[in-house]
């Protein structure tokens, strides 16, 4: 299994657009067969070393994941959070 992990810095971090970004990354759930699982959530705790969102996605293999990246319906996806994010940090493991 590989976990797919993101923090994304939005450039305007309002809590109508933070909850955009996340149900954008929701919207994914159940339309990429290979994703066996996705999660994402606004921070809570508001810490000047805070993100603001979190994407949480498991895969089966890192092919899966590779697949993923260029899969059309993340696509979409990964445009829109060029647009709104000022910075991410990253990290993906085999489990």
């Amino acid at each position: 299994m590989v976990k797919h992990i993101v923090m994304y810095k939005l450039k305007e971090p309002t809590e109508q657009n933070k909850q955009a970004l996340k149900n954008k990354f929701l919207s994914m759930k159940g339309k990429i067969d290979l994703l066996v699982d996705i999660q994402s959530g606004v921070d809570v705790i508001k810490s000047q070393r805070s993100f603001d969102v979190v994407l949480e996605c498991v895969f089966n293999s890192m092919e899966d994941l590779d697949k993923y990246r260029v899969h059309p319906v993340h696509i979409p996806v990964m445009e829109y959070v060029q647009g709104v994010v000022e910075k991410s940090h990253s990290v993906d493991y085999e489990y």
